[in-house]
């Protein structure tokens, strides 16, 4: 296949393609578009895995996202449109699981990992930095890059550390990465990424760029080697897919939107960006 596109966050591996993952692959496949799905679990870790080697143009990240660390229902309003409400158990970071799961060679990194305040209480907080730092230090181990996430409360709320996630996720990265990273569905602001690729990280952009203005300034501003794009399917399809079960192959529109941001041509943008991907998680 000849990669045109890699979408660095993808979630195949989750429930929402467990009808249909063969033809969204194989249409991915079809378009040129290269594929790393990222873990949230155990479960769906081993899942990315079995993709990455049934799928030529599949990749894997393995981890333990920060809302699965602790019991809870976990909503459409936290999870995004058109998601089923589901419950976490509150898994324990088991490195030796993800160390085994780790000898294959289309695993390219750790996470998804880092710290998400939707929900705010002081007990999750420790819990999930307990995740984070043993992820880290797994990735560092290994020398895998590592996916990193970060959600701020919920309008109106504060933070458990009474600062922001973008600050508290700097923090511990400095304290104890020793590995490349990527800040993915960044939202935050152009300050705060500079502080990230001074760190020597790099940030990715979804499709809720071609809808909202919010994120032109960062787009605009951040070096393009330094920056990827992804989707984060199945949720947040980009224009003109709203209202539809994101799918990888949609990457394509977020490529366009960062080239239109960026007044740059879109094969150029095009060819940094899957670039990027590959020196980034030493793919292909």
């Amino acid at each position: 296949m000849e990669t045109k596109f890699i979408d660095t966050h993808a979630h195949l591996n989750l429930s929402a393609f467990k009808e249909d993952v063969d033809a969204v692959a194989k249409q991915c496949a079809g378009e040129g578009v290269a594929v790393i799905n990222v873990g949230t679990k155990e479960t769906t870790s081993a899942k990315a895995v079995e993709l990455a080697e049934q799928y030529e143009h599949c990749y894997a990240i393995i981890g333990l996202h920060p809302i699965q660390t602790v019991p809870r229902v976990h909503d459409e309003d936290e999870i995004g449109e058109g998601s089923e409400p589901f419950k976490s158990k509150g898994e324990v970071f088991n490195k030796d699981f993800y160390r085994e799961l780790a000898k294959s060679e289309k695993v390219v990194g750790i996470g998804e990992c880092g710290f998400d305040y939707w929900h705010t209480a002081s007990d999750s907080y420790a819990v999930q930095e307990e995740a984070f730092i043993a992820q880290i230090e797994l990735a560092n181990e290994l020398n895998l890059p590592l996916m990193i996430h970060t959600r701020g409360p919920k309008p109106g709320k504060e933070s458990p550390t009474g600062r922001s996630v973008y600050a508290d996720v700097y923090d511990t990265l400095k304290q104890y990465a020793k590995v490349p990273f990527n800040v993915h569905f960044y939202a935050g602001t152009f300050a705060e990424a500079e502080k990230f690729f001074e760190l020597g990280g790099t940030i990715s952009f979804t499709g809720v760029i071609t809808f909202a203005k919010d994120y032109e300034e960062v787009v605009r501003n951040a070096p393009l080697e330094l920056i990827h794009g992804e989707t984060d399917c199945p949720y947040v399809a980009p224009i003109p897919h709203r209202g539809k079960r994101c799918e990888p192959w949609m990457v394509q529109e977020v490529y366009k939107k960062i080239a239109e941001i960026k007044e740059m041509d879109e094969d150029v943008v095009r060819e940094q960006l899957v670039k990027n991907a590959i020196r980034h998680y030493k793919i292909l």
